[in-house]
């Protein structure tokens, strides 16, 4: 028997014991063997054969994993799982199955999808050069807004996706035909199943299978026998790989679960301990040991140091220049001449980066801009510097190899626990597997420096394979409430059954301590499963996103709709549900939208909660009771500094980014909620809320501050000499003679100023009423609308202008009809321009009797100061 002890660590005498029984302990099965790497002959490119498929490849060989793995992907049509160590050359696994259903009569559509973005984003740019400009294939990366999405996914031949973007695109797959002709998905690090996004993958996996067997079903032809979806899953190497192979549909054939060991280059990993319990005493004696382990093991080969903080990774950097110095060789580790780098540091800011890149030495971490991440990443790549540090966040963002990777600690600062934590296995696992150049190493080399205690907890995972539970039950509200809007679940038996789809179902009956189950017979499941689905649903039923009907139907309600449709959490809808009023004013609308649940992964960072409250006494709006330590104030105080386009230091503007890519869908949900509710003055606000995110200001700032270079001296010296213009349309109606008098700028800046307020909306909008003479109470009433917009022929609708605002966003409207008066909001619809004239249609029912002045309102959600508002008179008996 086990027992565990908790002492506190500022009371004397509080301290309490737990004993830990065993006895109903019942253990996973053991795992089946491992796929042994066969000694094959190193397939030629010639066995593709097909000469443009040949051409896309610069070596000669394949490797050892495949050369194995290629009959079955290349030449059959099976589902396929390879799970192999991170740098072992998956991905032309990958592509192999991409070549097969090109070399088809009639190629069917293929989608990757990336548990990352940033996987995405590297997964394009290599396709993109490879297939677009090899075999003439179109690739698309999918950007989560419907109508951009709609026209990629029709027009792409290979279509790269995040899971979360893909669940948005798939939840309504009954209606979109481009979800059901997919032929091929690719779904690459399957092994993240069990890390913080993997509910979402599994989703996502789970419905793909969902789909291909619904669509089995229809076919005429039994006798048909072609895949209609084909999976291919790739993985790091796993412990249970025969429960996600049989989940993806794998054949015991068609699964190749390969052990950590095999890799391309052999690869030697070194653990030293040290024994400080001490964060930072921990991390300073690791300092000799990692200078040795440069200077001696690198020599001129490259290297990779992970590190766990922003801070650490520049100080190393320091520390390592100043150890070459002192062996009088500073420029050891620079590889190209000074003339070389000088026009390259040009593009870099940073005053200390630039320095460490002159002695051959880089350093990454997010607060750097994405030019200067990609010019430290092509100096490395290039060979022109031998050293990079990094931190250990950005492990998954880089995908460079080195001769020697070393890892300085493996714990990192949680702003959420407040505690130094452990890196996540998967995390290290990537880390390593940057070591190893394939063809031009024969050898490589990783040394992980940790605590002392947990060498045999590393050793273990390293050397031997990772198992993967699922989290899936944690996360089931939000994806029972999407199947129920789309109606794939009608009932509680339904949703039994939607679970029995998932990788979590299978993990039920294997492990099942681990999902607090006490037996593994079908009683005992079936029960699990029913208590789990009750609990969920009657959470729903509370948060009014469902309703339970006859103890046993589901139907969707309005809340669960939007949450649905905007893909926000069911208890954020909950929120703003309760929180928002007839009465709700700006600063109310800031406050209600910082405290979503899509926030709370927002960590507070060491100490940075002191800095917030020196920020947020300079803010405009005063927070109600705040507390530094929680994201909903971080968020706060973000987005108000944003408002006044404050400077942040740089890990605050990677957050804020995070909290603007968020806010819109949350404010267009927040619209819905109060528009659901007949409320006109809070709707008019969220709106406004929304322009503000997109523009950086405050909604009583002067419209001009939308286009560049108009600082608030240059608009206070507008408003003295010409206070007639305040608007972006009074700017572009001054003769040029005039304008350039006015703003007093250089023809580049002028240029820049013309080309803003181009992109800026000028609409006329004709609406007519059927106001017939008499109108009946709750008879129905009629308003149509015609927007014409001004655009050139060959003129495309584009995005946004939007210097501030993190991303490209696209153009939206509202059109609503409201009594100011009364705050009674009678008809609201959300449009997008598809094309320079639109005719709308707002029907509505008729108020109580009496004479009613109401305004049509015609709202932008990105731009500030072109709104509109055009009265409309009727009178109900």
């Amino acid at each position: 028997q086990y027992f565990i002890k908790v002492i506190a660590d500022r009371w004397l005498g509080s301290e309490t014991i737990l004993p830990v029984s065993f006895r109903h302990l019942i253990l996973p099965k053991k795992y089946p063997p491992h796929t042994e790497l066969l000694d094959l002959q190193p397939l030629p490119v010639a066995a593709l054969k097909n000469p443009s498929f040949e051409a896309l490849y610069k070596f000669t060989y394949f490797n050892a994993i495949q050369t194995q793995v290629f009959n079955t992907i290349y030449n059959t049509d099976q589902n396929v799982l390879v799970c192999a160590p991170t740098g072992s050359g998956k991905t032309i696994c990958a592509e192999f199955a991409l070549l097969r259903e090109f070399n088809r009569p009639e190629p069917g559509r293929c989608v990757y999808i990336a548990p990352m973005e940033s996987i995405a984003q590297e997964r394009y740019r290599d396709w993109s050069e490879k297939f677009c400009s090899g075999l003439l294939k179109r690739v698309h990366l999918l950007t989560g807004e419907w109508t951009t999405d709609q026209k990629l996914l029709n027009t792409g031949h290979i279509i790269i996706s995040t899971p979360e973007i893909w669940d948005t695109v798939s939840r309504r797959w009954k209606q979109r035909k481009a979800v059901q002709t997919v032929r091929l998905f690719v779904i690459d690090e399957l092994h993240l199943i069990g890390s913080e996004g993997g509910p979402t993958l599994e989703v996502v996996v789970s419905r793909i299978r969902y789909i291909t067997q619904q669509l089995k079903s229809t076919r005429t032809d039994p006798n048909d026998a072609t895949p209609i979806t084909r999976i291919i899953g790739l993985s790091t190497s796993i412990a249970n790989a025969k429960d996600i192979g049989e989940w993806i549909g794998a054949t015991p054939h068609s699964l190749f679960n390969f052990l950590p060991n095999v890799r391309p280059v052999p690869l030697e990993i070194q653990i030293q301990g040290v024994d400080s319990p001490h964060f930072k005493a921990c991390i300073l004696s690791m300092e000799k040991p990692l200078l040795y382990s440069v200077s001696h093991h690198a020599e001129d080969k490259p290297v990779i140091v992970f590190v766990p903080s922003r801070k650490l990774a520049r100080s190393i950097a320091r520390d390592i220049i100043t150890h070459a110095n002192s062996e009088e060789t500073p420029k050891r580790y620079l590889h190209c001449t000074q003339q070389d780098l000088a026009p390259v540091l040009k593009h870099v800011d940073s005053k200390a980066l630039k320095e460490s890149l002159g002695f051959g030495v880089g350093f990454l971490h997010e607060a750097l801009t994405d030019k200067e991440q990609d010019v430290v990443k092509k100096l490395f790549e290039s060979g022109a510097i031998q050293i990079l540090v990094v931190t250990h966040t950005m492990c998954w963002k880089i995908h460079s190899q080195a001769f020697l990777v070393i890892i300085m600690g493996t714990q990192f600062y949680e702003g959420k626990e407040h505690r130094y934590v452990d890196y996540p296995i998967s995390d290290m696992l990537q880390m390593i597997g940057r070591a190893g150049r394939p063809v031009v190493d024969d050898s490589a080399m990783c040394v992980i420096f940790g605590h002392s205690r947990k060498k045999e907890f590393y050793k273990k995972f390293i050397y031997e394979p990772l198992p993967i539970e699922s989290h899936f039950d944690h996360f089931l509200h939000d994806h029972l409430n999407a199947e129920i809007v789309t109606k794939t679940i009608e009932n509680k038996q339904d949703a039994v059954d939607y679970i029995t789809w998932s990788f979590y179902y299978r993990r039920l009956s294997q492990n099942p301590n681990y999902y607090n189950m006490q037996g593994v017979s079908h009683r005992h499941v079936s029960d699990h499963l029913s208590e789990l689905v009750e609990k969920t649903l009657s959470d729903l039923e509370q948060s009014k996103c469902i309703a339970v009907v006859d103890e046993m139907d589901v139907t969707a309600l309005n809340l669960g709709m939007i949450a649905s449709y905007y893909y926000i959490k069911y208890t954020t809808i909950e929120l703003f549900n309760f929180s928002l009023s007839e009465k709700t004013k700006m600063r109310g609308l800031i406050e209600i939208l910082s405290n979503a649940s899509e926030f709370e992964s927002l960590s507070i960072r060491h100490k940075e909660d002191r800095l917030l409250q020196k920020l947020a006494a300079h803010l405009p709006v005063k927070i109600n009771r705040p507390d530094y330590t929680k994201p909903a104030t971080k968020v706060n105080i973000l987005l108000q500094s944003y408002f006044s386009r404050r400077v942040l230091p740089a890990d605050l503007i990677e957050d804020q980014k995070v909290v603007l890519r968020t806010s819109p869908s949350l404010l267009q949900a927040m619209v819905d909620v109060i528009s659901s509710n007949g409320w006109l003055t809070p709707a008019l606000s969220a709106m406004e809320l929304s322009q503000m995110i997109v523009q950086a200001m405050w909604d009583n700032d002067s419209y001009l501050k939308q286009l560049p270079h108009f600082t608030q001296e240059l608009i206070e010296s507008i408003n003295k000499e010409a206070p007639q213009v305040d608007s972006i349309l009074d700017i572009l109606e001054l003769d040029g003679e005039k304008r350039e008098k006015l703003l007093n700028m250089d023809k580049s800046q002028l240029a820049e100023v013309a080309k803003a307020a181009n992109r800026y909306p000028n609409i006329d909008l004709r609406f007519e009423f059927n106001g017939k003479e008499t109108i009946k109470t709750g008879s129905a009433m009629k308003v149509t609308v015609q927007l014409d917009r001004e655009l050139d022929e060959d003129e495309r609708l584009g995005p946004v202008y939007a210097p501030f605002y993190p991303g490209e966003k696209g153009e939206g409207w509202w059109l609503v009809i409201g009594n100011p008066k009364t705050n009674q909001l009678l008809a609201i619809k959300r449009i997008t321009f598809t094309k320079s004239q639109m005719s709308v249609a707002l029907e509505f029912e008729a108020p109580t009797a009496g004479n009613h002045q109401c305004l049509l309102y015609f709202m932008s959600d990105s731009y500030l100061g072109c709104d509109q508002e055009w009265p409309i008179e009727f009178n109900v008996e």
